[in-house]
């Protein structure tokens, strides 16, 4: 079963430091966000993404999305962005918005799943932020089997996924609120997923700076 380590309130430096050793060997992660538990998992170490897709049973041509710690971990994953998404990303990270943006050719197809854009957000919890700074960029996807309901705490995810997950960092319940919203960014904004951030609040965003293409929401 997997091992569950109790995060403190403000770690040191020293607490990340078997973690990253564990993450760049291709180990997985759980550990919680805004709205449930994550699998995490290097983005650069393709065994490590391939441990997520059979951990969570996933039908294969799903993409993975990918959590970053600040905004500079942006342009090792996403291709040519127009300027404004920018100023989204800066109105709502870190926070509940991910966005789908042109990936890097590198990038791998496991988290594209061939679509050649890829999804990226900065989450809130400043610990998860914190471990993404000395990661690097880690998969975001819930900790659960895939069409389960997603793990709120770390004994959860023992129990649904302890022989697959390598450690369950334990932040406390997660709160289990919506997932985040999914806006593309490929040509014009779009809502793919509604989600905490609305169609909306993105499109007064973009009026500020005078871009007016409509957002469009789902219906």
């Amino acid at each position: 079963m997997a091992r569950i380590l109790t995060v403190p309130s403000d770690p040191p430096p020293s607490f990340f430091v078997r973690i990253v050793d564990l993450v760049r060997r291709g180990g997985l992660l759980a550990v919680g966000t805004e709205s449930s538990y994550a699998l995490a998992a290097s983005v650069s170490v393709p065994d490590a993404l391939d441990r997520v897709v059979r951990s969570k049973r996933r039908p294969s041509g799903k993409p993975l999305l990918v959590l970053i710690g600040e905004q500079s971990q942006l342009d090792s994953l996403a291709g040519v962005i127009p300027s404004w998404v920018h100023t989204i990303v800066n109105e709502f990270w870190p926070g509940p918005l991910t966005v789908i943006v042109p990936a890097q050719p590198e990038v791998s197809p496991v988290l594209t799943a061939g679509t050649g854009t890829i999804g990226i957000r900065e989450p809130a919890p400043a610990f998860l932020r914190s471990l993404l700074r000395y990661t690097g960029p880690l998969t975001g996807t819930s900790a659960n089997r895939s069409g389960h309901v997603p793990c709120l705490t770390a004994e959860e995810v023992e129990a649904a996924l302890g022989h697959d997950v390598d450690l369950i960092l334990d932040t406390g319940p997660a709160p289990g609120n919506r997932p985040s919203t999914l806006l593309s960014v490929v040509d014009e904004p779009a809502i793919l997923r509604a989600g905490p951030v609305s169609a909306e609040e993105i499109q007064r965003v973009l009026s500020k700076i005078g871009l007016l293409v409509p957002v469009k929401g789902l219906p």
